[in-house]
């Protein structure tokens, strides 16, 4: 079987996990004035690939999915820990939560996933989205790296449709914006790859504090 199939099954925004329905922060900031054009896109953007997803999500979803490809079980639950503990806010806890609930449900109507694996999965109280994610690209037999570039590409395509709703952003200049960003998004998954899993962290204070904004702002369509 063609391996592009499952990987763009991965990728999909029509995968059923809610993904559409969060802005991680993007609808307040343009609410808020700091988002107001595709150049102040690009920035916003640009810098959550480059100082936050590089730095830190990117490569803490890497190790999820290489220690759920090596059956590396005790590894994989210190790591579901610690992503769990790295939500900063609570908006951010829940749109993971949330998502890895939907994964996990998914997973366990899916005849992909191993015994061993499904075992794992019964046991966590409560799944977050890395750990779910890790364990569809291992049911799905998608290498821990195409895993993390499907959901970078998820992430940049969903900024993507939130600006369209949100700003007059029409979809050949959401095209336009795309083509820029490719390059950056190419860095971030680089980047991922060489950092020191002991200097992983960042300091995303702008994404902090939009999405505790974003949780009392008055008029939204994205979740909270």
């Amino acid at each position: 079987m063609n391996p592009a199939w499952a990987l763009l099954r991965l990728a999909s925004p029509q995968l059923p996990i809610g993904g559409y329905s969060y802005s991680q922060g993007l609808e307040m900031a343009v609410e808020n004035g700091r988002v107001n054009d595709s150049a102040s896109a690009r920035r916003w953007i640009s810098d959550q690939l480059l100082l936050n997803l590089a730095r830190f999500e990117a490569p803490v979803l890497l190790a999820h999915c290489r220690a759920a490809a090596d059956g590396d079980w005790p590894r994989l639950a210190q790591l579901c820990e610690e992503h769990r503990a790295s939500r900063e806010t609570r908006e951010l806890y829940q749109e993971s939560r949330q998502m890895g609930y939907s994964l996990h449900q998914l997973l366990n109507g899916l005849p992909e996933l191993d015994d061993t694996a499904r075992s794992f999965l019964e046991r966590l109280g409560e799944p977050h989205l890395a750990l779910g994610w890790a364990l569809a690209a291992r049911a799905w037999h998608i290498s821990a790296d195409d895993a993390v570039a499907a959901w970078l590409w998820s992430w940049l395509e969903n900024q993507l449709a939130v600006l369209m709703k949100t700003l007059p952003l029409g979809q050949q200049a959401a095209q336009r914006l795309t083509s820029e960003l490719l390059p950056l998004l190419q860095q971030a998954q680089q980047d991922a790859h060489r950092i020191d899993p002991n200097h992983l962290g960042s300091a995303a204070f702008g994404l902090s504090l939009a999405c505790m904004a974003h949780e009392r702002q008055y008029s939204r369509l994205f979740r909270s």
